[in-house]
């Protein structure tokens, strides 16, 4: 039961953000044009790499959240080395986690964070991107295409009203995102519910510094389901029972970017040799960094420090309840959906 309980928590506390999460990636399908997706962030664009580490880092939107999000992105356009900087930037650093670090963690972990996440994104959309040198963008949805029963799907967007455009993107967000993403998100929770179930706090305090501490900070983040906010108050936990600022560091930028749920939809929008270029990117520059700042402190003698008390949330708001039940009634319908017979190809075009 403590697996289930944990299964139910982690549910609820992503669900806002994944619910905001799909609203964004609707409405940038249906908002933002294509020619200035592709100008931005596609293969002939300048800098679209650190273009979209700069978009994403600020975004308050968690490693459920981004899915979505980076989803809508690479069918609107953006190129697989975009992609792949935005899914990584966007969850491991906001503004929101920005400011509990500098309240948790200290001025020197509230900079170094943001740094190293920029960089990071940036070094693994570089390596997705030599991937893609003769692979061509996905092609958007022409107007002529079956996409809905409806003559309204064959309108220009320019002939729709602002409330039609923002319909057609909460249903686009509510049926063919949910597709994408149901089945590994529910995967990706559970995995992280059995690390909080079955694996105590204190076997990652135990090991300490050095590179031994950063190797098993990865090996838990991977599975783990947490957002850049939420890995906060435990970083501090982690710092408070003894463990070093750089493996600290290391669990900050892994866990958000490199849960199961992610790497799913890593795998299955930009490939296999992403998904290892990805991996390489996100947990090379973590292991450097947290290197680097183990070094600093060890080789200046600083001491972090530590502000502010290391506290949970007791109990799901209404809000979280609320989006949990939406959520939920949402997978349920689109994945029982998926199951009955012809139904399962119904949005095979946008794929």
């Amino acid at each position: 039961m403590s697996w289930f309980y944990a299964f139910i928590d982690l549910f609820l506390e992503s669900a806002p953000w994944l619910v905001l999460g799909l609203i964004i990636a609707g409405l940038l399908k249906e908002f933002v044009p294509m020619a200035w997706m592709e100008k931005q962030l596609g293969q002939n664009a300048k800098f679209p790499v650190i273009k979209a580490a700069l978009i994403g880092a600020p975004l308050p939107l968690c490693s459920c959240g981004v899915i979505p999000a980076a989803a809508g992105l690479r069918k609107a356009g953006a190129s697989k080395g975009a992609t792949t900087s935005f899914l990584i930037s966007t969850p491991e650093t906001g503004v929101d986690s920005i400011a509990l670090s500098w309240v948790l963690l200290g001025p020197f972990m509230a900079i170094a964070r943001p740094i190293a996440a920029i960089f990071s994104a940036i070094t693994a959309g570089w390596l997705v991107g030599k991937e893609q040198a003769v692979e061509s963008l996905p092609e958007a949805p022409k107007s002529t295409s079956s996409c809905c029963a409806s003559n309204s799907c064959h309108s220009t967007p320019n002939k729709l009203s602002l409330l039609q455009r923002f319909k057609r993107g909460i249903h686009y967000a509510a049926t063919e995102m949910v597709d994408d993403i149901a089945i590994w998100l529910l995967i990706g929770i559970g995995f992280a519910a059995a690390v909080q179930a079955f694996v105590p706090a204190s076997f990652l305090a135990q090991w300490g510094t050095g590179l031994l501490a950063m190797l098993v900070m990865v090996i838990i983040s991977i599975p783990m389901y947490i957002c850049a906010t939420a890995s906060t108050p435990i970083a501090a936990g982690l710092l408070v029972a003894g463990v070093s600022p750089g493996a600290v560091l290391v669990f900050m930028l892994a866990g958000p970017a490199t849960n199961i749920a992610t790497l799913g939809v890593v795998y299955k929008l930009l490939g296999k040799r992403a998904l290892w270029s990805y991996l390489a990117g996100v947990l090379g520059c973590a292991l450097a960094f947290g290197w680097a700042v183990d070094w600093l402190f060890s080789t200046l003698g600083w001491q972090l420090d530590l502000m502010g008390n290391v506290a949970e949330q007791a109990h799901a708001s209404i809000f979280a309840i609320v989006s949990g039940v939406i959520l939920g009634a949402l997978m349920v319908w689109r994945i029982g959906l998926s199951l009955m017979p012809n139904q399962g190809h119904n949005h095979s075009h946008s794929h």
